[in-house]
């Protein structure tokens, strides 16, 4: 089934790199416009903005301010005049021992927080308005299988924040339903990123796929083909849901 997103306006946060940018770059395939948020360095956001067409369009916001994250959404519905789709990607995993001590500790739980979780809750927020006035508007947010398994002590605060975001999609799906809005989460697993190129090396790519059922780690690309899905309006009976692309890691 080939996805039609052509005339959709959707922002992406966390786009310039890793699962956020396969979402975009999937998202451009079927048509979409796609507003490409980044935290800090403009170039790369712009770069795939420009490769994905459609009138796309690199934004920067540092989403650890609460300030930021409302001009991040105010400045794209100013550029393109409308909002169809938002998709909460953005996210930092911090490793807080829990031995460190504990300022620094409940720094990193804040960073983690806001960046994971009060961010998401302020852009759906803020778009929950424009969506009801348009009669319709999609909300995915990206979690991760650590909202429901768990995941290991020095990362207590990225485990809760996932699992908060699950909580918030569910609560939005229940309350806005009737009034055009659907909200679906996505739970990857360990992906093959940037961000876990760290632990790869450090422990090999065999060591991570002892852990899954198949025999390959999951892409971003794998994540993004059912971003794409949620966001064609074809599965809105799934409201409320999280789809787990874990590779049986771990399976509810």
């Amino acid at each position: 089934m080939q996805v039609n997103l052509t005339n959709k306006v959707v922002l992406v946060t966390g786009a310039s790199r890793g699962i956020g940018k396969a979402i975009a770059e999937v998202l451009g395939e079927a048509g979409a416009s796609v507003a490409v948020h980044c935290n800090s360095n403009l170039e790369p956001a712009q770069k795939l903005a420009a490769a994905i067409g459609h009138n796309s369009k690199a934004f920067q916001a540092d989403l650890g301010d609460a300030k930021a994250a409302e001009e991040l959404l105010n400045a794209v519905l100013s550029h393109y005049g409308h909002l169809d789709i938002l998709i909460n990607n953005a996210g930092i995993a911090i490793s807080s021992d829990m031995k460190m001590n504990g300022e620094q500790w409940l720094q990193d739980w804040s960073k983690t927080m806001a960046v994971n979780l009060t961010a998401p809750a302020l852009l759906c927020r803020l778009a929950i308005p424009h969506f009801i006035e348009r009669k319709e508007g999609i909300i995915i947010n990206i979690s991760s299988r650590a909202a429901f398994r768990g995941d290991t002590a020095d990362y207590l605060a990225y485990a809760a924040s996932k699992g908060g975001l699950v909580a918030l999609t569910k609560s939005i799906a229940r309350a806005y339903g009737k009034q055009g809005i659907t909200a679906f989460g996505v739970a990857p697993g360990f992906t093959k990123t940037e961000m876990a190129q760290d632990f790869i090396d450090a422990y090999g790519e065999d060591y991570a796929i002892k852990d899954i059922a198949l025999t390959e780690l999951t892409e971003p690309v794998d994540v993004a083909h059912t971003v794409c899905f949620l966001a064609s309006g074809l599965a809105k009976h799934a409201t409320g849901a999280t789809i787990d692309i874990n590779a049986g890691s771990y399976v509810r």
